[in-house]
């Protein structure tokens, strides 16, 4: 892509700047009032009623009253707003590990639809550190303690539950992947169209049938008027270990480190410590987000534990045919995750 046909400088409340939305909490926080509270818990209940798995549940089953409305608020947040919002104040701690799986579920299917997280087919994942090494090409980055790199996930949306926060560190990042664009459009146009080309990204092992251990698609991707970005420094490194790959050019590098760079300015991003009971969704085509690392509890209960939802939703953008490497379908509301050969879709609580 030559600089003079680069897409237009993106406008609109998801071209935020984190120094600006930290000011602007309204816009993105929302605590849950009693009503709230109690409208979600009739409805765990109900669905707990039908002695179905978790992974099984539908916005039918999980029968809201007066909150439903809010989330469809959420929605359209999430795909055409600020792209991400955090609801604060659920109270886990008086709850059972299924309850509020169930609501966080049950939000999730009012939302959209959940997919695999992984080659074990698992719609419910668990972010926590079980001693994986980050060095090690076929880990995933969440199971260990160590700083993520921003990043987007494998599906519309990510939406995360906190259980446990760890003893120090561990904060959520987001940038606006769009506001990096506008960025570098203004300061380092040149590097910019490098991003419009592909590069490989690793799979970590998790590998559909037929498909090569790695895909090749552009970080950024210019199509029926969106800017969307699918990103993994680490996964993009990573993938240089295969033979075969496109190899990262002196100049592409460049390209890469001038986004991380934008994106690890605390101008641009917006942190926030995500208390137990929190739960933050995220819109993966305009946002990126990351994890600092952290240090943790001693004791195996009460370690930094959340857990996560991909989800596909309805009436959301179009995406380029070479989403297909990784989402498999590129169907609008029946898209994204990781699904192999033996995957098998389930909702495992621990």
């Amino acid at each position: 892509m030559a600089t003079s046909t680069l897409p237009p400088l993106m406008e609109g409340p998801a071209a935020w700047i984190g120094a600006d939305i930290a000011q602007r909490e309204n816009e993105w926080m929302v605590h849950l009032t009693p009503a709230d509270i109690a409208d979600l818990e009739q409805a765990a209940h109900h669905y707990l009623t039908l002695g179905r798995d978790v992974g099984q549940i539908t916005a039918a089953d999980f029968p809201l009253k007066t909150f439903a409305p809010h989330l469809q608020l959420l929605k359209q947040k999430l795909l055409s707003g600020v792209g991400f919002e955090v609801l604060r104040g659920l109270p886990i701690a008086e709850y059972s590990q299924e309850f509020y799986a169930t609501v966080f579920c049950g939000i999730g299917a009012h939302l959209g639809s959940a997919r695999s997280q992984n080659a074990a087919g698992h719609i419910l994942g668990h972010v926590r550190d079980i001693g994986a090494s980050a060095a090690d090409p076929n880990a995933r980055i969440y199971q260990t303690s160590e700083r993520q790199s921003f990043h987007t996930d494998s599906a519309d949306v990510v939406g995360l539950i906190c259980i446990k926060a760890a003893k120090e560190g561990g904060e959520s990042l987001l940038v606006s992947a769009l506001s990096i664009f506008n960025r570098m459009r203004k300061e380092c146009p040149e590097l910019l169209t490098l991003l419009f080309e592909p590069v490989a990204t690793d799979r970590r092992g998790e590998i559909p049938q037929g498909a090569r251990p790695y895909f090749e698609i552009p970080p950024l991707n210019w199509h029926k008027g969106f800017l969307t970005v699918l990103y993994q420094r680490q996964y993009i490194d990573s993938a240089q270990r295969f033979d075969d790959v496109l190899p990262l050019t002196a100049e592409k590098i460049d390209a890469l480190n001038a986004f991380d760079a934008m994106a690890n300015d605390p101008h641009m991003h917006l942190s926030m410590q995500l208390q137990p009971g929190d739960m933050q969704f995220v819109y993966n085509h305009t946002q990126l987000h990351d994890r600092t690392g952290f240090t943790d509890w001693p004791e195996p209960e009460n370690r930094r534990h959340l857990m996560r939802l991909w989800l596909s939703i309805e009436g959301d953008r179009p995406l380029p045919e070479c989403f297909r490497q990784r989402y498999g379908s590129i169907e609008v509301g029946d898209r994204g995750g990781i699904v192999t050969e033996n995957t098998t879709l389930c909702a495992p609580l621990d």
